[in-house]
């Protein structure tokens, strides 16, 4: 487990990326378990009049989760989702909102961690709970090929 501080990812992300699919648009926050991510939500991904997918909604959490992780432990080792539970609290409409994560407990291998979307003035639209592993990254690289 380590405190140090890694290199914040960019805030711009290729067209094709994870990043730019999710419409990430902003690192607010990138500390030690800890991060903030600003996203837009696109009428592209809206059904019913304006409403965001629950996927979309699902995983701008679960990044944000993954990116309180990597604050905490670098990039060699890759946070990967082994449940996710999210409960939807109010549609997520056009426009910017924020999705906050933090890590709630850590074992070795295994996390535990919470997050939430949130309008840009703080109403919770979803809450989210992960359990996560942390695999090296050698391995998932092995895998790719």
């Amino acid at each position: 487990m380590s405190d140090t501080r890694f290199p914040q990812p960019p805030d711009i992300h290729p067209e094709g990326s994870l990043g730019h699919s999710l419409a990430q648009r902003r690192i607010h926050r990138f500390d030690p378990g800890h991060a903030v991510i600003e996203y837009e939500v696109l009428p592209a991904i809206c059904h019913s009049g304006g409403v965001a997918q629950g996927g979309f909604v699902a995983g701008w959490i679960d990044a944000a989760m993954a990116h309180a992780v990597m604050a905490k432990y670098g990039f060699e080792r890759v946070p990967i989702s082994l449940e996710l539970k999210v409960s939807y609290f109010a549609p997520a409409n056009p426009g910017r909102v924020l999705a906050e994560a933090w890590i709630e407990k850590a074992g070795g291998r295994t996390l535990f961690a919470e997050g939430r979307l949130t309008t840009l003035d703080g109403k919770v639209l979803a809450k989210a709970s992960s359990t996560i592993s942390l695999i090296d990254a050698a391995k998932v690289r092995e895998k790719m090929v």
